[in-house]
């Protein structure tokens, strides 16, 4: 720009000496220098930009090189706790090899409490039910036709799950109904079982003050608000849904319908739950073989029975 002012005033002389086409030339010259400086000036600016996008562009980049080492750290990590996890697995598939070579099966400690003798027999002993949904409108079309002609039907479809079937149990006869319809082969053809690889050690309690227990229990689901629990279902569900007929449910609507006092109420409810208990218990004599553990005396047995699965347990966890 210092340039620019001679350059200026040289044209200014030389156009008042009368040298014109000099101070044309000088003057093309000067703008020509400004255009320049102008030029310099944007270009200085947007360099400025550049560099402050280079800039943010590298601390960007700075910042992913981060996350990146930080991600193959974590990663590192991973893959150590997995190796860890895969060596402890062989270690139990080593054990569990061994003692299947001793015993011929890996011995499983599994808990479970309470829940229908049906269901746990499933469970000990791998039943394999067809797996057929149910059929509502076709389990209606058997209820209108009734129990006595639905089992003549099963016999002559099924004779050898009516073997099986009490001729007055209309669930289980429209269940293999249902089956036979829904797969067209007969219920007795698909039941089969596949017992666990592992030993079961049954507890069954016992105890000789159970009425009493019953009693008491029975007592408390009334004072807890059964009664009010099921005038919410009839109300929302009708009077006539299944689980109406139940123990204490059966009870209660009665007493809202006015066929019984509470008290009568509750004595029926005991004397049902006692009569279910009973048919429990001939249940697992015949289809288990529980450790009945008496009120009395629970402690030892208990012991006893535990001490039964503690040396295979022992065995695999080493």
């Amino acid at each position: 720009r210092e340039s620019i002012g001679p350059v200026a005033a040289a044209a200014a002389a030389a156009a008042a000496s009368g040298g014109a086409g000099d101070a044309g030339m000088l003057l093309q010259l000067a703008a020509a220098g400004e255009a320049a400086v102008r030029c310099g000036a944007e270009l200085r600016k947007a360099g400025a930009r550049v560099h402050g996008r280079v800039a943010a562009l590298v601390a960007a980049a700075d910042q992913a090189e981060e996350r990146a080492e930080a991600l193959s750290a974590g990663l590192a990590a991973l893959r150590g706790s997995a190796a860890a996890s895969a060596r402890r697995l062989e270690l139990l598939a080593s054990h569990g090899d061994a003692l299947r070579a001793r015993a011929g099966a890996v011995l499983f400690a599994l808990r479970l409490a309470g829940g229908s003798g049906l269901y746990l027999k499933a469970l000990t002993q791998g039943l394999q039910p067809p797996s057929v949904p149910p059929q509502p409108a076709l389990r209606a079309q058997l209820e209108a036709l009734g129990q006595p002609t639905c089992f003549q039907l099963l016999r002559a479809a099924d004779p050898v799950a009516a073997s099986r079937i009490a001729a007055a149990d209309a669930l289980r006869t429209q269940r293999a109904l249902e089956v036979i319809y829904a797969t067209g082969k007969p219920l007795s053809s698909q039941q089969s079982q596949q017992p666990p690889p592992w030993q079961v050690i049954e507890l069954g309690l016992d105890p000789v003050d159970l009425p009493q227990r019953i009693a008491s229990r029975t007592s408390q689901l009334y004072a807890d608000g059964l009664v009010d629990e099921t005038r919410g279902l009839i109300e929302r569900y009708g009077p006539e849904l299944p689980l109406l007929s139940t123990i204490g449910y059966g009870e209660a609507r009665s007493l809202l319908a006015g066929r019984l006092a509470e008290a009568q109420a509750i004595r029926i409810t005991a004397q049902r739950t006692r009569q279910f208990a009973k048919r429990q218990r001939t249940w697992f004599r015949g289809q288990h073989q529980p450790c009945w553990l008496q009120s009395s005396d629970i402690d030892a047995q208990l012991s006893e029975a535990l001490a039964q699965v503690l040396p295979a347990v022992r065995q695999v966890l080493g």
